[in-house]
């Protein structure tokens, strides 16, 4: 699918430019998302409309965890099901949750833990 600004791809070696160092400036939900997982495919479209919302105060990175050497990244987060949206800021995890949810839940996320104002 295709990228904008607030939604791309990345990949194992783009992660810590585009996740962490990119995250002081803002925050970024990382997707850790599957091919062959359905509730992978169900919430992408719910978190690209949501984050294109919020119109540049949070970005989202999309990671397929079974391309190249992506799963190390999962295993360096715990990650232990498809999908895993984690938030980081300044470089840290700050929060996280698993499985398809819906926009109002992303949204409720989202709000809870960035500065909208």
């Amino acid at each position: 699918m295709a990228s904008s600004e607030n939604v791309f791809d990345i990949d194992l070696d783009s992660f810590d430019d585009k996740v962490l160092q990119a995250s002081h400036q803002t925050p970024v939900l990382v997707d850790f998302w599957a091919d062959w997982c359905s509730p992978c495919l169900f919430i992408d479209p719910i978190l690209r409309e949501t984050v294109n919302d919020y119109a540049g105060k949070v970005q989202l990175a999309r990671l397929e965890v079974d391309e190249g050497d992506n799963m190390k990244l999962a295993g360096r987060y715990q990650v232990r099901g498809f999908p895993t949206i984690i938030l980081f800021k300044n470089g840290h995890v700050v929060d996280r949750f698993s499985s398809a949810r819906p926009k109002s839940f992303i949204q409720a996320f989202i709000e809870s833990h960035v500065d909208l104002a």
